[in-house]
């Protein structure tokens, strides 16, 4: 009887060990980053490609390999900028163009998202729209122009058609390739649970799906910025306001090679901007909740 105890109670913590391991193993390390360390792997890093992209820009500019007329030295670049800054042009030109590409993304994803479950859950719409969704995306955003700008005139319903038909493809795309990922097991289980129809869409499949659901929101973005800056490029007007892309043109309508390059910079850093401070976090945050990302 005292052995049949002995081995129970052996039996009984070796269950407790095993679970302790797999629970040692399942947890994720979560600490507080010191600010030493964000500076030394995050910060430096791109301060350093900056200063050396500056640098070797500059020595061409000084060793003269290049007429200041193709490439225009860093220094009028920022002249350019303080102008606009000291002017109080600066916030507004940006703000005009950021407005524009954040309302017509959001539109692209209430459109986007709603289509691109119905494409990966519906066989016959997969079968019809599927390859249209396909070909749009490889669709350049610029052919939208000629059409919306006949269609609306030039106004920011022309803009937003234009963000619209290069954004929503890539948004669906992305949804329905995360959508087919998702491991039947999780549907399974998600059904024997009750999770059916829009609760099982809501609860098993969006989340199953949300790391092909986030690259295609970032592709929908990076589609949405594209395409506007396509748009107030070739239809500028003084009705739609100075944009960032309408900044550009007007530096090439004038010869102004310093303003074409400091619309090229601000078009470059609201992109990165929009990145870092948005699409980032949530990749980080996907990761984390996935246990894929100790910090």
């Amino acid at each position: 009887m005292a052995s049949t105890d002995t081995t129970a109670r052996a039996k009984k913590d070796d269950l407790a060990g095993l679970e302790a391991g797999l629970d040692a193993l399942d947890a994720v390390e979560i600490r507080r980053t010191p600010v030493r360390e964000v500076l030394v792997k995050k910060v430096l890093p791109p301060t350093l490609a900056v200063v050396l992209v500056l640098a070797v820009w500059q020595i061409l500019v000084s060793a003269r390999i290049t007429d200041e007329t193709k490439l225009p030295a860093p220094s009028a670049v920022w002249d350019g900028l303080t102008d606009m800054w000291l002017q109080g042009t600066l916030l507004d030109v940006i703000w005009t163009s950021v407005s524009r590409g954040l309302a017509g993304f959001l539109l692209a994803l209430a459109i986007g998202t709603p289509l691109g479950l119905l494409v990966a859950r519906v066989k016959f719409v997969r079968a019809a729209i599927g390859p249209i969704l396909s070909g749009l995306q490889s669709l350049p955003s610029v052919a939208w122009v000629p059409p919306a700008v006949l269609w609306f005139g030039l106004n920011d319903a022309m803009m937003f058609t234009v963000i619209l038909l290069g954004a929503v493809p890539s948004i669906a795309n992305g949804l329905v390739s995360g959508v087919d990922q998702v491991p039947p097991l999780f549907l399974r289980a998600g059904r024997t649970l009750g999770a059916t129809g829009l609760k099982g869409t809501w609860f098993v499949t969006l989340p199953a799906a949300l790391p092909g659901y986030l690259a295609g929101l970032k592709q929908g973005w990076a589609f949405s910025w594209r395409s506007l800056m396509a748009a107030e490029i070739i239809a500028s007007s003084p009705d739609l306001g100075l944009g960032l892309g309408q900044l550009l043109e007007n530096g090439r309508n004038n010869i102004d090679l310093p303003g074409v390059f400091l619309a090229i910079l601000l078009i470059l850093v609201v992109g990165i901007a929009i990145d870092l401070l948005i699409f980032s976090p949530l990749e980080r945050w996907v990761l984390r909740t996935r246990g894929l990302l100790a910090k």
